[in-house]
C-alpha cells in the first residue's frame, strides 16, 4: 500500500495542472527542512526524475520544482542521482531557451552539480569527442556578455561554475586553449561591477595558475588582461606616479595612475596573490613580473594592506622574490 509521500510523488505527474502544482509546492516546501530533504531522498528514484520533467512546463510550476532540485542538490548522494539521469543535460538545453523563466535558478542548479567530480565531466563533455566543450562556451559567452551589472543577472553565477570546473584538470586545459580563447573572455569580466562576477573570474584564474609549470606561455598570451586582473585588487590605494607606471604595460599603469574603487573583498586579493605566487614559481613567470614592475605593486600594496590573511599571501609571495633572486644571483656568479 501506498503511503502518504509516494501518492504525493505521483501527483507530480498528473495531468491535471492544479493537482500537479498543488504536488510539486508541497515538495518544494519539503526540501526547506532537514526531515524532509531525508523523506524525499528514500524516494529519489520517483521524486528527481518527476522534478525533472516539469522543468519546461510553465513557470507556476517549473519554478518550485527547480528549486526543490537545487535544495535537494545540496546532498552529495541526491546531487550524484541528478547527474546520472542526465540532470546536466537537461538544465543546459533549458538554460538557453529564449522563453525560459528559470535561468538563473537553473544556473544556480548547475553550480550545485558541479561541485561534484562526475558534474564537472558532464558539463565539460569528456564522454562526447564532438560535443566536447560545447557547454562551457556556451556559458563563457552568456557570462561574458555586455550585462547591465544589476542583481537581476542571471548569468552572475555562471562565476562559480567556472571555478568549479576550473579545480579539474581537464577544465584549465579547456580554460588555457588559446584556440578557444575562454580564459581572455573570462578575465575581461573583471571590472565588473558584481563583486559574485569577479570572485568567479579571480578564483578560475588562480585555478588555471596551478598549470603554470606546463602551460606559462599560454596564460602569459593574456597578459594584457592577466595582470590587470591580478594586480589592480592588491595595489594598494595609492595614486602611483609616472616614475613606477612608465615601467608598466598602458592598460596597467593608466589604471593605476588615477584613483579607483578598492577591492573590499579580501577573498579575491587572496587568490590573486596565489595565482601570482604560482606564476613566479617560474623563472619565465619572474621575468614577466619584473618586466611590468610588479614587486613595486606588491610593495605599495602591502603597505595599504590591513587584512593579516592577506597581508600573510604578500609575505609568501615577497619571500618567493627574496629567494628566487638570491638563487638566481648566485647562479650569475658561478657562471662568470
Amino acid at each position: 500500500m501506498a503511503t502518504e509521500l509516494e501518492e504525493l510523488l505521483g501527483f507530480l505527474s498528473s495531468p491535471s495542472p492544479p493537482v500537479k502544482k498543488a504536488a510539486v509546492d508541497i515538495v518544494q516546501g519539503l526540501t526547506g527542512s532537514d526531515d524532509g530533504l531525508q523523506s524525499l531522498s528514500n524516494y529519489a528514484k520517483i521524486v528527481l526524475p518527476s522534478l525533472s520533467r516539469i522543468l519546461s512546463e510553465k513557470k507556476d510550476v517549473s519554478e518550485p520544482a527547480v528549486e526543490a532540485l537545487i535544495n535537494l542538490s545540496q546532498k552529495s548522494d541526491l546531487a550524484a542521482a541528478m547527474i546520472e539521469i542526465g540532470m546536466v543535460k537537461t538544465a543546459m538545453d533549458l538554460l538557453f531557451k529564449p522563453d525560459s523563466s528559470i535561468t538563473r535558478f537553473l544556473v544556480m542548479l548547475l553550480v550545485n552539480l558541479t561541485q561534484l567530480d562526475a558534474g564537472i565531466s558532464a558539463i565539460l563533455q569528456t564522454e562526447d569527442e564532438k560535443m566536447r566543450g560545447l557547454y562551457i562556451m556556451k556559458l563563457v559567452r552568456s557570462f561574458c556578455r555586455s550585462s547591465d551589472d544589476t542583481s537581476d543577472d542571471p548569468f552572475d553565477h555562471v562565476g562559480s561554475i567556472l571555478v568549479n570546473i576550473s579545480k579539474q584538470e581537464a577544465g584549465r586545459a579547456m580554460f588555457l586553449d588559446p584556440k578557444q580563447g575562454l580564459l581572455k573572455q573570462i578575465l575581461r569580466q573583471f571590472d565588473s561591477a558584481s563583486s559574485l562576477r569577479r570572485k568567479g573570474v579571480s578564483g578560475t584564474i588562480r585555478n588555471c595558475c596551478f598549470e603554470a609549470e606546463n602551460q606559462l606561455q599560454n596564460l602569459l598570451l593574456t597578459s594584457e588582461f592577466l595582470w590587470p586582473a591580478l594586480l589592480l585588487p592588491v595595489a594598494g590605494n595609492k595614486v602611483y606616479g609616472e616614475q613606477d607606471t612608465s615601467k608598466m604595460p598602458l592598460e596597467l599603469g593608466s589604471a593605476l595612475s588615477i584613483e579607483r574603487e578598492p577591492i573590499d573583498d579580501p577573498e579575491i586579493r587572496v587568490q590573486a596573490l596565489e595565482a601570482v605566487y604560482l606564476i613566479l614559481l617560474q623563472e619565465g613567470g619572474r621575468r614577466a613580473f619584473w618586466s611590468i614592475n610588479g614587486p613595486r605593486i606588491l610593495q605599495v600594496g602591502y603597505e595599504d594592506e590591513e587584512d593579516p590573511k592577506v597581508m600573510e599571501a604578500y609575505e609568501r609571495v615577497g619571500s618567493l622574490l627574496i629567494q628566487a633572486s638570491g638563487t638566481e644571483e648566485s647562479s650569475d656568479k658561478k657562471l662568470n
